[in-house]
């Protein structure tokens, strides 16, 4: 008998009658015994589902509106073979931010009209890369790159290469603030990526509007489209109808001035999801809706017809599929300035693991999940291994009183920039990403070794 645990767990995640925790039918002894820890769990079967839920619910909602709609996953929040593959066989596209994603993307078989290619400062050799796979958009960032990508194409077609149009999204900040922290909030003006809405001082065209032009007056470029990223764990949908407004507007200007009107409209993503108990997050048939209806709305307002619309749901999708497993060391209780005592609970993993927390201050939950606790609640604080201070998994929790070195510890919701943004800080090996599922688990990325470590190292003669 199991008791699912419900959000910030994945839907496979469940208490056995002994307390120890099992997801996808797995206990988690047998986890830590086969793969160690720490490890990442990956549930499939949650991923998938996610995945489906956000496919369906914006194709209908499309579909009430007159339109059709693409949604692509976010390489940059986790990417393996195994997951792009699963994300393709579910019907989402893939969009990759760098050389080293669109090569795993490739070799999961994901076609390359089925990829996108996003980056503020891409090389050429991605970009050499991106146009032999026939990827399905490049995002571009600035004037610059508008150029660049032009003459790259130009220069391929006279060494005898058959390279078709390149096709272009032009990547607009529309200055709608929205989501957490300010280093995920991607469209406000003093920040790296887009091109501004707002002309400069002396007047004259945007940068957004000289790109979309000078993507025009380029032969060598396909403008596909406008593309607009307002944040990152974004919990109220309001900004994206006003994103929908800017952009559609900045769609029509364009139409009106050049006779072109571009044919599909990327709004970005970045959907929040549940961290801690009690967190609420956008369900994909409600925020579905509301970007459909603020597009409908903004295109009737404008007298344009409907784009196809293209949406990036982020973390949404592999960020609650994931836990971290750890193992209890020292367990140190320390008293506080206004008399409370904090105890302190090391696992063998942290920063390195996660560093979300001492990047952003990120709220994480953690329970025990090796046995039914014993003893009440405390004030407790999980730290990892790391020289440093700020090395925080889950800056404020409730732990059993009774926790103890040996016990097995997990933090939900980390399939998303855990394994990701992970490092060898203090050359701590890279812990391994294992699937679970139909109680049973395979190793998707296989955990880093020393002699990993010591095989980059080549100045020792």
């Amino acid at each position: 008998m199991t008791t699912p645990l419900g959000a910030p767990w994945s839907t496979g995640a469940a208490r056995g009658d002994d307390g120890a925790l099992r997801v996808a039918g797995v206990d988690v002894h047998a986890l830590a015994a086969e793969h160690g820890t720490p490890a990442y769990v990956l549930d499939e079967a949650d991923l998938r589902a996610r995945a489906r839920a956000y496919r369906e619910a914006f194709e209908a909602a499309a579909a009430e509106i007159g339109t059709g709609v693409d949604v692509y996953y976010a390489g940059k929040a986790f990417l393996s073979r195994a997951v792009a593959r699963w994300v393709h066989e579910e019907g989402l596209r893939v969009d990759t931010a760098s050389g080293g994603e669109l090569a795993v993307a490739l070799a999961a078989g994901v076609p390359g009209a089925h990829l996108g290619l996003h980056g503020n400062n891409k090389s050429d050799g991605e970009l050499h890369v991106a146009l032999d796979a026939g990827v399905g958009r490049v995002i571009v960032d600035s004037l610059a790159e508008v150029e660049h990508l032009a003459d790259l194409v130009a220069a391929r077609r006279a060494d005898g290469r058959d390279t078709p149009p390149a096709p272009v999204m032009v990547r607009v900040t529309t200055g709608v603030h929205a989501g957490g922290h300010e280093f995920i909030s991607t469209a406000h003006e003093d920040q790296k990526f887009g091109l501004s809405l707002t002309a400069g001082p002396e007047g004259g065209d945007s940068p957004a509007v000289a790109a979309l032009l000078r993507v025009l007056a380029r032969p060598e470029l396909h403008l596909l489209g406008i593309h607009s990223h307002i944040g990152s764990q974004i919990l109220d949908s309001s900004g994206f109808a006003v994103a929908a407004q800017k952009v559609l507007a900045l769609r029509a200007d364009l139409a009106a001035r050049t006779g072109v009107l571009v044919e599909e409209v990327d709004l970005g993503g970045g959907y929040g999801i549940a961290y801690l108990p009690g967190d609420v997050p956008l369900e994909p048939a409600r925020i579905a809706t509301e970007v459909a209806h603020a597009v409908a709305e903004a295109a009737a307002t404008l007298g344009t017809p409907l784009p196809r619309l293209s949406i990036e749901p982020g973390r949404a999708i592999v960020g609650p599929a994931g836990l971290t497993l750890y193992r209890v060391g020292t367990v140190k209780p320390v008293r506080l300035d206004d008399g409370r005592v904090r105890t302190y609970v090391s696992v063998d993993g942290g920063m390195s693991d996660n560093i979300r927390p001492a990047l952003y201050g990120a709220a994480y939950h953690a329970e025990v999940v090796g046995r039914e606790p014993d003893a009440a609640p405390v004030l407790a604080r999980v730290v990892g291994k790391h020289c440093e201070s700020g090395d925080i998994v889950v800056h404020e929790v409730q732990l059993p009183a009774d926790v103890r070195a040996g016990d097995l510890l997990a933090v939900p919701a980390t399939g998303a920039y855990g394994r990701s943004m992970a490092s060898n800080y203090n050359l701590l090996t890279r812990p391994p990403v294992v699937a679970v599922r139909d109680g049973a688990s395979r190793v998707l990325v296989r955990r880093e070794t020393v002699e990993d470590l010591l095989a980059l190292d080549v100045g020792a003669d």
